[in-house]
């Protein structure tokens, strides 16, 4: 009866594992692996020295030897041979081996791995034994494995139960090329540090991948059509030196409001000529899944965003931060909280919009924008939105 409790239970604990992950079918991390261990192996109370005698087996020692193939990151298999040298009850042993075939597999980060298999087993009468079990691969060295297994084997043909327990060690080889950094808009900044993921080909990129301004006049070298202003020249938008520095139709002589923005309706004085309207705009910024960090803080939409608040200076704002389902309702309502004014922060000390116009508020999962349970409902829930709306003058456009 124990005996068969022990199997149940191992064959249960692999099929829970292997319904619980995914497969990872990436590249893995070695592709070959030999090991040598020593195997203590107990044999179930029943279990006969032969067809023929009466006396049965006790438990014994054995020598494993094995080699691995490495397909992917989570399957393998191998081929086992195991000298194995078995007591019985009464006095003396009986020297046999055991080898077969088994499929492995690894758990994420290689954290265990499962496996099962076929053993022919020749000691006294040959028999055939199906096997599970579990095991690790413990990392003692960069090229030496600490081997330690635990196993249930299975006559089908008398019905009995065997299990064992080995350690020893593998050595991993064939180890795996690293596949190279990405850089999609090849500028020489890898994607994972490129705050300007879409730089023009040929620009030169600072070491966050964005496009430099080489003679410091505002105008970025990619635009720039006079790329040796002099240092404190008064430029236009492609970096040459202009007379009316706020391009907007009156000479800098006469122009009394001089830094008037571009575009926009002015008098005989160079002065914005202003009407009353209504302004909003709208920002949606996503979180990776229990994040609170604003991965991209120089993105256009943010930067158009505190552009926005920038120009409408009588204006505030509120930051909604919110979540997706998954999680308690508690840990949601913080994590909101803290996306808000994580937000709040890179607006204040990156683009300097003061925080007395920024308020913050945390809804959790309250206002699930998909409420559906799966991947994309949960990536568009996890996020912060924030709405600017006023009745403001604004200059009147050209």
């Amino acid at each position: 009866m124990k005996q068969h409790f022990k199997m149940a239970a191992l064959s249960l604990a692999v099929i829970s594992s292997t319904n619980a992950f995914a497969q990872d079918a990436s590249e893995p991390e070695y592709k070959n692996w030999f090991g040598l261990s020593g195997m203590y192996y107990n044999t179930d109370d029943s279990r006969p020295l032969s067809l023929t005698e009466g006396e049965v087996y006790d438990n014994g020692l054995g020598a494993t030897f094995e080699y691995g193939f490495r397909f992917t990151q989570s399957w393998a298999a191998r081929l086992e041979f195991t000298a194995l040298e078995l007591d019985y009850a009464g006095s003396g042993d009986d020297n046999g081996e055991m080898i077969g075939v088994d499929a492995l597999y690894f758990m994420p980060n290689d954290a265990w791995f499962l496996f099962g298999g076929v053993k022919r087993q020749a000691i006294g009468d040959s028999t055939t034994l199906g096997n599970i079990g579990i095991g690790k691969h413990w990392d003692i060295h960069e090229d030496v494995k600490l081997v330690t297994e635990i196993a249930a084997y299975h006559d089908f043909g008398e019905d009995y139960n065997d299990y064992s327990v080995k350690v020893g060690l593998a050595i991993p080889f064939g180890k795996s090329t690293p596949s190279m950094p990405k850089d999609s808009d090849n500028d020489g900044v890898v994607d994972s540090k490129d705050q300007c993921p879409m730089t023009p080909a040929g620009v030169r990129v600072d070491a966050n991948g964005c496009s430099i301004d080489d003679d410091n006049d505002g105008v970025l070298n990619n635009v720039d059509q006079c790329p040796n202003t002099p240092a404190g020249t008064k430029v236009d938008a492609t970096g040459c030196a202009i007379k009316d520095s706020d391009n907007d139709g009156v000479v800098d002589s006469k122009d009394m409001c001089p830094d008037t923005p571009a575009g926009v309706k002015v008098d005989a004085k160079g002065c914005t000529v202003f009407d009353e309207e209504t302004v909003e705009i709208t920002l949606r910024v996503l979180f990776d899944n229990e994040s609170a960090v604003v991965k991209m803080p120089k993105d256009p939409e943010i930067a158009e965003f505190a552009e926005f608040m920038k120009q409408y200076p009588s204006t505030t704002a509120v930051i909604e931060g919110h979540t997706s389902a998954p999680g308690t309702e508690a840990y949601n309502m913080d994590l909101s909280k803290r996306r808000a004014a994580n937000f709040k922060e890179v607006m204040v000390d990156m683009y300097g919009i003061e925080g007395s116009r920024l308020e913050t508020i945390g809804y959790g999962e309250t206002q699930l924008l998909d409420t559906a349970k799966n991947a994309e409902a949960h990536r568009i829930n996890r996020r912060i939105s924030v709405t600017v709306k006023d009745t403001v003058k604004v200059a009147e456009e050209k």
